[in-house]
Formats: structure tokens, C-alpha cells, sequence
């Protein structure tokens, strides 16, 4: 039986897929608890696994641009080359990711099926199946099955330094929160394309509804391509809106959802965040499905399913984007308001 000591991971490319791909790390290391464990992700993704305690060592790289570079990646192919491991789970899909751990002499990799790249994995494991019955974190632990490692209820957890958590809560408290008041975050970009977002002027609905209630405050979270529209959505709001958008790095911004209350969401890389730190929250769905992809356990999610959805498209092709609009502003309000009531219990 394998007794691998040295083991490295190939995390998704994704802020969302690598949070939910966390409990394959967690389970992997409490299986062989004195093997090394190195994850190997892009540059964007690297900090979101700082401070995680089963994780050993970060390879992280930048993705290079060109088909041909892409596949030729010195950058990663060396290091793997020096590293002597001993366990290869590839989490992506990609043909170039199969070719590195080839290239780069990783023993026992295993990986999912997929064309071309299966001669380069020593075990290419099918998708299960219906794949659309899966949810995606339950395919990643799928992939450690041939390993003996048994599909766990692991969920995907993230870890902040005390000196992050007390930071953000410095900050929080130079802004005129305290301690005891409601903090409601709210995300209302997707990186994946508009077809995900809810209507920009729905949420300023929201958001200007609940800055009526007295000690409730809204951050507004988005990086610098969102930075524009959230910057219109929180247009002459009152002092208690604070847009964050493009003001934050990562590591920030895991620290800031980690201090909400609550958290309101479409389909997101942040949405994943809070549901890794457990923060109660609202996700909006429309051209996904959050039984594939959505937060893994209690969580309220408000999908409307029109017959055309889940589409997976980028921008929606129909007329009035019926996904998002048949949501109401008045039920997501009234949704968070029941949070905050059981918050204030």
C-alpha cells in the first residue's frame, strides 16, 4: 500500500474551486499525518492558503502567457524536478498541469480523465457520475478514493492570523463600529461574468434599506475591475455604506468577510470565503447551480430557475435576465433582516 512522504497538490486556478478544494487537504494530511504536504497554485491564490496548518509548503507561480510557454513552464517544471515527490493530485483538468508532474518526475500522480492528458497520469480517475449530481467539492475528494481515503464531510475551512483578525477589527472600529453592531458584507460582482450578478441597483436598494436600522453598517466588497459599479451602487449613501472595492488585498479581505455578521452574495470567490468561515449568508443564483457549486451546507440560497437556467454563460442571451430579476428586492431584505434578528437574539 502507498506510504507517500512527500505530496503535492495541484490547487484549481479559482479563489472559489481552491476554498472548496481545502478538505482535500485537510483529509490527505490526516491520512498520512507525517507526510509532507506541498500545495502548488498561481501567484493569486497562493495567500489564501497562508496560516493553513495542514498545509507544509506553497509553489506557487505566475501563469505565463502562449499555448507553448504555457505547457514548457521552467518555472514550475524545475522546482517539481528538485522536489522529490512521491504523490501527485492534479485538481485541475488541464492537459499543461498532467504535463508538469510528468515532466517534473512526480511519482504515483493521479488525476481525472481527460483526452490526452491520461498518459501522463499513472491513475486517470473517471468522472463521477451524473457529474451534474455532484457537488464540485465532493469531486475534489473524489480524486483521493483510489488512495483509500474514504469521501469525508470535511468542509472547506480558511485561517486568519490573530494579528489579521485584529486589524480588521482596528479598522472596523476607526470606521465608528462597535462592538456589538451588525455588520453586513455584501459582493455584488462575480468574476466569472454579469450573467452571475444580481442587478447592481437592487442591491443599493438593499443596502440604503438596511442602513435604516440603527447599529447596522454595510461593507461593500469588490476588487478593481468592480470598483466602477460599486462605486455607483454606493453613490451619496450615508457613512454607514463603506464601499471596499479595489482597497483590500486578499488577505484583508478574508479578515473583513471573517468580522461580518452577515453576508449577502452572488455566485463568488468571497461568497466561498464566508462560507468557509462560516459567516451566515444569502447567495444569489441564476445561470449556476448551487447544488454544484454553491455554499456546502446551510447557508439560504435564492435561485428562480426560469427554464432556461442553469445556462453557465457568461452574459445572459434573453430578453429581461429573468435568473436575477424575478429576485426582489424586498425578499433579500426581508431574508437578511430574519439574520439579523437571530443574530441580535
Amino acid at each position: 500500500m502507498l506510504e507517500p512522504k512527500n505530496m503535492i497538490v495541484k490547487m484549481p486556478n479559482w479563489i472559489g474551486d481552491a476554498v472548496m478544494a481545502t478538505p482535500v487537504l485537510a483529509d490527505l494530511k490526516q491520512f498520512w499525518k507525517n507526510s509532507k504536504l506541498t500545495v502548488m497554485c498561481q501567484a493569486n491564490i497562493a495567500r489564501l492558503l497562508e496560516y493553513d496548518p495542514y498545509v507544509d509548503e506553497i509553489l506557487s507561480y505566475t501563469k505565463p502567457s502562449g499555448w507553448s510557454h504555457r505547457i514548457w513552464h521552467r518555472d514550475v517544471i524545475t522546482p517539481l524536478q528538485r522536489g522529490n515527490y512521491d504523490l501527485g493530485i492534479l485538481l485541475t483538468n488541464s492537459l499543461s498541469s498532467a504535463f508538469w508532474f510528468w515532466k517534473g518526475n512526480v511519482q504515483n500522480t493521479i488525476g481525472y480523465a481527460n483526452g490526452l492528458r491520461n498518459f501522463f497520469l499513472q491513475q486517470a480517475v473517471p468522472l463521477p457520475t451524473p457529474l451534474d449530481q455532484w457537488h464540485q467539492i465532493d469531486v475534489y475528494k473524489h480524486l483521493l478514493a483510489p488512495l483509500g481515503i474514504p469521501q469525508s464531510k470535511t468542509l472547506p475551512k480558511l485561517y486568519l492570523s490573530e494579528e489579521e483578525q485584529a486589524n480588521a477589527k482596528a479598522f472596523l472600529k476607526r470606521q465608528g463600529v462597535e462592538a456589538n453592531d451588525i455588520i453586513v458584507g455584501i459582493n455584488p460582482g462575480a468574476a466569472y461574468g454579469s450573467a452571475k450578478c444580481w442587478l447592481p441597483e437592487r442591491f443599493r436598494e438593499v443596502a440604503l434599506k438596511l442602513e435604516k436600522r440603527p447599529k447596522t453598517w454595510i461593507l461593500f466588497f469588490g476588487d478593481t475591475s468592480t470598483a466602477p459599479l460599486i462605486k455607483e451602487i454606493c453613490r451619496n449613501a450615508p457613512n454607514r455604506v463603506i464601499n471596499l472595492a479595489g482597497k483590500t488585498n486578499l488577505r484583508e479581505l478574508m479578515a473583513l468577510i471573517h468580522a461580518c455578521s452577515i453576508f449577502l452574495t452572488n455566485d463568488s470567490g468571497p461568497m466561498h470565503i464566508a462560507s468557509a468561515f462560516q459567516v451566515p449568508l444569502i447567495a444569489l443564483f441564476g445561470s449556476t447551480d448551487a447544488s454544484r457549486t454553491g455554499p456546502y451546507y446551510h447557508e439560504k440560497v435564492i435561485s428562480k430557475k426560469p427554464p432556461c437556467s442553469p445556462c453557465f454563460l457568461r452574459t445572459c442571451p434573453k430578453e429581461g435576465f429573468p435568473c436575477m430579476t424575478n429576485i426582489k428586492t424586498e425578499e433579500v431584505y426581508q431574508e437578511l433582516v430574519q439574520l439579523i434578528r437571530e443574530k441580535e437574539l
